[in-house]
């Protein structure tokens, strides 16, 4: 990836471009396709979430998308939960709260915009989910930012669980790693297809390594950090805030 973060796209962009794939982010199997694992890394954060905060009531779902992952931990909880649905796309929010809305007989709502920059209450959310969206997030102070505010939305003891692209710090091993994923991507649609994912991912994304996450949760205040699975590009981890 050589795209200079000053060149890549911007909130307005990324907005525009998920407001016009809200059908196909509200299945699995289209939206996430070109995640590798991503069916098990949704299953893993979520069942982590269950596992780190037992006493589940109240979930923020971070770039919910058509409210996949949000679905996926409400069936597993089996129990009604209040959900909050945010995204920056306006059609993404709507579709995720109707689906949502017919999981759970508990409030559902919706934000539309940064998560950032949105009024959300703090020392509110017992799990925060933030599957495929971190990733966007640019410079040192937007990651700071984002993951400061994630700490301070939840209530002790509360957990973050993040599903997401990664890179790597050493430049042979994300070298070795992006060819990998390479592989995966020609497998699964060719080499028109490969190329096509890799120059979204160069005007749209600036992911960061697994490492670099997980040292900056701990720098905002989490005590606990968990990496549940990684494969090539891709991760699912998160933390738990201290309960005092």
């Amino acid at each position: 990836m050589s795209r200079p973060l000053s060149e890549k796209s911007s909130v307005e962009e990324i907005r525009d471009r998920f407001n016009q794939d809200v059908e196909r982010f509200s299945k699995l199997e289209t939206g996430q396709q070109a995640a590798m694992d991503a069916p098990l890394m949704m299953e893993l954060i979520t069942q982590a979430a269950l596992a780190a905060t037992p006493d589940l009531h109240r979930c923020l779902d971070v770039g919910c998308g058509a409210g996949n992952q949000t679905l996926m931990l409400l069936k597993q909880a089996r129990k009604d939960l209040t959900c909050e649905l945010c995204d920056l796309s306006s059609p993404m929010v709507e579709k995720a709260v109707e689906r949502v809305s017919g999981a759970t007989t508990l409030p559902v709502s919706g934000h539309v915009g940064d998560f950032r920059e949105l009024p959300l209450e703090e020392g509110a959310y017992d799990v925060i989910l933030a599957g495929a969206v971190l990733h966007h997030l640019r410079d040192e102070d937007d990651w700071q930012t984002a993951f400061r505010k994630i700490h301070q939305l939840l209530r002790p003891g509360g957990s973050i669980w993040i599903s997401d692209l990664v890179f790597h710090d050493v430049p042979g091993v994300q070298e070795m790693m992006w060819a990998r994923y390479a592989a995966y991507l020609e497998e699964l649609g060719g080499t028109v297809y490969q190329e096509e994912v890799f120059a979204y991912i160069d005007e749209e994304d600036s992911p960061r390594s697994v490492t670099f996450q997980l040292e900056l949760l701990r720098e905002v205040g989490f005590d606990e950090v968990e990496l549940l699975h990684k494969n090539s590009c891709f991760a699912a981890f998160g933390a738990v805030k201290s309960p005092a």
